[in-house]
């Protein structure tokens, strides 16, 4: 359909303005400048995969249910300017956004400013040239944007999620733009977060459906414990979806200075969920005052006022990887609630 439609118009495959144009007034596009998915650019791109069935359907995407194809993801891969080295991840991504424990409808329909981190995990972030180094939530690598992008572009064209009428977003955000990095490998002290969640592959990605990173510095620190307690302090926000819904996932991305120090001092990335799980907590009596309605486990209803909550359920909702270069920063990046991550090994 979008190939017949760029023909009908005759525009021209070096011209992105038209393009974007033409998009625009048909509601598509993200708003930025579009490269035409000619269909030499998107044979180009489906070329890499190999011996495959393009039209083979590798998903449904909720909420319109549009079915994503090798050949549908490509052309969204081309117009957010990928290169067919970047199409395996997508393709990998979108298995990840179709599975029902991450609640595709639910993180398209709410009106929290929900995306999806697409976190690439291996050999493939290296062969493709993905950035989880310095700067790696931030511009200037083409990987990172153009597959985050690309991945936008798949959830507004297949999966129908356009602000209004399928994204309900109250306000957005940047991160539904591009929202794409990979996991620092070469400085994890403990190997790759894929494998412990069960996904024993050379290269993986990840999908967390969170809002945008909360910044967390320490500079001194030379001990576990004072690094991690500033990172329950910003877990514990009651502006957070993650505040009454007992589910919520919590994505902890170590930069490698604060992930040495605590690898050093003996602490395993469950040792890290462990502790934050018992220091992020808050009073149950203000936290039943902030929210009438509350989607909590059995054992936290049964709490009384004046014990103490964790702001999830269960340790193993605490993620734990390593991301950025150097300078003493790490983040937090709750989740919308409703949702669990999904990891999945890169087949395209």
């Amino acid at each position: 359909m979008v190939l017949d439609i760029l023909e009908m118009m005759d525009i021209s495959g070096d011209d992105p303005y038209m393009v974007t144009e033409a998009y625009a007034v048909r509601g598509w596009g993200d708003g930025l400048p579009l490269v035409a998915p000619t269909p030499e650019r998107v044979e180009e791109m489906l070329s890499f995969l190999g011996d495959v069935d393009p039209d083979e359907v590798i998903a449904t995407l909720a909420p319109r249910s549009g079915e994503a194809t090798r050949r549908a993801i490509a052309v969204n891969a081309v117009l957010a300017g990928c290169s067919p080295k970047h199409l395996p991840v997508l393709i990998s991504a979108v298995r990840a956004l179709s599975a029902p424990e991450l609640n595709l409808r639910g993180v398209n329909a709410t009106t929290h400013c929900v995306a999806p981190l697409l976190i690439v995990h291996g050999k493939y972030a290296d062969d493709a040239d993905y950035n989880g180094g310095l700067g790696a939530f931030g511009p200037g690598n083409i990987s990172n944007a153009a597959t985050g992008r690309a991945l936008r572009l798949i959830l507004l064209h297949i999966a129908g999620a356009t602000p209004g009428n399928g994204d309900a977003s109250t306000q957005g955000g940047p991160a539904k733009y591009t929202y794409c990095v990979a996991e620092n490998l070469k400085e994890s002290p403990w190997g790759s977060y894929a494998s412990t969640t069960g996904v024993d592959a050379e290269s993986a990605v990840t999908i967390h459906c969170g809002e945008a990173p909360h910044n967390v510095h320490d500079m001194e620190s030379s001990e576990p414990a004072p690094i991690l307690d500033k990172i329950a302090s910003a877990m514990c926000s009651w502006g957070q979806n993650n505040a009454p819904i007992s589910q919520g996932e919590y994505f902890i991305a170590l930069c490698p200075e604060h992930a040495v120090v605590c690898a050093d001092h003996g602490w395993s990335r469950s040792d890290i969920a462990s502790y934050l799980f018992h220091r992020a907590v808050v009073n149950v009596g203000e936290a039943r005052e902030a929210f009438e309605l509350r989607a909590w486990e059995s054992w936290q209803h049964a709490l009384r006022d004046d014990d103490s909550i964790p702001m999830t359920s269960h340790p193993a909702n605490i993620k734990v990887f390593v991301l950025g270069g150097p300078g003493k920063h790490s983040s937090i990046i709750p989740s919308w609630g409703m949702t669990k991550s999904v990891t999945v090994p890169i087949i395209a």
